[in-house]
């Protein structure tokens, strides 16, 4: 539920933008479309957010190999290094091909997640939000599902090394499960990882079973909620309010990162769940409280996935408004509604945000079935 923290507990807000973002381009026909974050930044600029008083831009960096190198092997990285210098070259099996420079055009994308750390460890912002961001699939040795290099799991080893943070929530809500931070990270007691997404039976990459709750000293710390192809607001905000606020305050994190994947609302093209807008306006707006109450406001929110192009600046736009506490109306501006048929060559959305969707009996049982599972796990 939206408390009053939101609205007595503030915080300054900055986005990491730059046009630069659009050279991450895995090519003309790759799904992972970079102008979703150019409709993003533009969205929110057209709605009135971007004033300095609200939300100010910050011009990302580009991270340093020593800072990749904090997560990627180094062998990983000379070879994407040397695709890049090449422009071709597969870096997994087939997803994510190489290009010309795009050694420099992921650094960026994890420079920004960088920046985004420093200016919320060093005050000067409270909360962060890195659209390009949140490449959650890739592992230490290689590529995987779009992403390069994993700018969540980096940020994560940047925090812990620079800042010596010992407490850490990532929640990933992405539709895909996010395997590439969490197996990253699975025996490292400092990181409760939570992740919601899409079953692993019917998408990829195929893991994330409510089993798989970590090892050794971080055994109940990674908590998987993997959720029927049609899902939607009804079921998943069920789950979402019965597990984690308890979880997230028995961590007691000094630092809250968010990947807010936009594949799981509705009519995806790489996704088959069913959530609206509503679902993460919601969530965004429990996480950024949990942030306050908790640890002084820090939240970093990621970007992720996302193929429908009319959804995704939608969402995050939502996302960012909810972050920073601002309330928006549901008018889609006629300018930027040109600028995205021209853009993209489709119809433009209608309105800002949804309908709230209700779930059938099947899904919602589903999900008390899953948390019934997990709750079993943790208790072993």
């Amino acid at each position: 539920m939206i408390t009053i923290w939101r609205y007595f507990l503030g915080g300054r807000t900055t986005l990491l933008y730059s046009e630069r973002f659009l050279d991450y381009n895995l090519g003309p026909s790759h799904p992972l479309r970079p102008v979703r974050v150019k409709l993003t930044h533009d969205l929110i600029l057209s709605k009135g957010l971007l004033k300095e008083d609200e939300i100010m831009i910050t011009v990302p960096r580009v991270a340093s190999e020593e800072e990749i190198l904090l997560f990627h092997e180094k062998e990983y990285v000379r070879l994407v290094q040397m695709y890049s210098e090449r422009g071709s070259g597969l870096l997994d099996a087939g997803d994510t091909p190489a290009f010309k420079g795009c050694f420099e055009a992921t650094s960026l994308v994890v420079g920004a997640s960088l920046e985004a750390c420093d200016n919320i460890m060093g005050g000067k912002f409270t909360h962060a939000f890195n659209p390009s961001g949140g490449l959650h699939h890739a592992h230490p040795e290689r590529a995987s599902g779009f992403c390069i290099f994993n700018d969540p799991a980096i940020s994560v080893n940047y925090l812990k090394t620079k800042y010596k943070i010992r407490r850490l929530v990532y929640m990933d809500i992405d539709a895909h499960h996010g395997d590439g931070v969490m197996y990253g990270y699975y025996n490292d007691p400092s990181l409760l990882d939570i992740d919601f997404h899409e079953n692993g039976k019917y998408i990829f990459p195929g893991t994330g079973f409510p089993d798989e709750t970590g090892e050794k000293e971080a055994k109940g710390l990674k908590l998987n909620i993997p959720l029927l192809p049609g899902t939607g607001d009804e079921a998943y905000l069920k789950a979402f309010h019965k597990l984690i606020p308890d979880i997230v305050r028995k961590f007691r994190p000094e630092i809250i990162l968010v990947q807010c994947g936009a594949d799981g609302h509705a009519n995806d093209r790489l996704a088959h769940l069913r959530m609206t807008t509503n679902t993460y306006e919601e969530v965004v707006s429990e996480m950024h409280n949990l942030a306050h109450e908790l640890c002084e406001g820090r939240f970093l929110l990621f970007g992720g996935g996302g193929y429908t192009i009319a959804n995704v600046p939608r969402v995050w736009t939502v996302a960012l408004a909810t972050l920073a506490g601002k309330t928006l109306d549901n008018e889609i501006p006629e300018r930027w509604s040109r600028e995205f048929r021209e853009l993209t060559g489709e119809d433009p959305p209608n309105a800002l945000r949804d309908r709230l969707t209700n779930d059938d009996s099947k899904t919602i049982s589903e999900v008390d079935n899953v948390l019934e599972e997990l709750a079993g796990y943790l208790a072993k």
